[in-house]
C-alpha cells in the first residue's frame, strides 16, 4: 500500500482529526465509530483511541487507505 502525506506545523495531531484532514472520513462523528469499532490501524496495530497523538512518521490505515503524518516547516 503506497501512503500519501498529511503534513502538521503541530508537534502532533489527534487521530481523529488527522483522518479528517487525510480525506478518510467526512466528520468527527464518523471517525469516531470506525475508530472504536476496531477498523482503524496506526503504525500496524489496531488503535480503538480516537484521541490517540500522532507524531512524525506514524502511519494510518484505513479501508484500504493509508497516510504517513509529516512535519511541515
Amino acid at each position: 500500500m503506497e501512503f500519501e502525506k498529511i503534513s502538521i506545523k503541530e508537534e502532533f495531531i489527534r487521530l481523529d482529526s488527522a483522518m479528517k484532514l487525510a480525506n478518510l472520513v467526512v466528520t468527527g462523528g464518523h471517525a469516531k465509530i470506525v475508530i472504536q469499532n476496531g477498523e482503524v490501524k496506526v503504525n500496524g496495530e489496531v488503535c480503538k483511541m480516537r484521541g490517540k497523538k500522532l507524531y512524525k512518521g506514524d502511519k494510518v490505515e484505513f479501508e484500504g487507505n493509508g497516510f504517513t503524518v509529516i512535519w511541515k516547516f
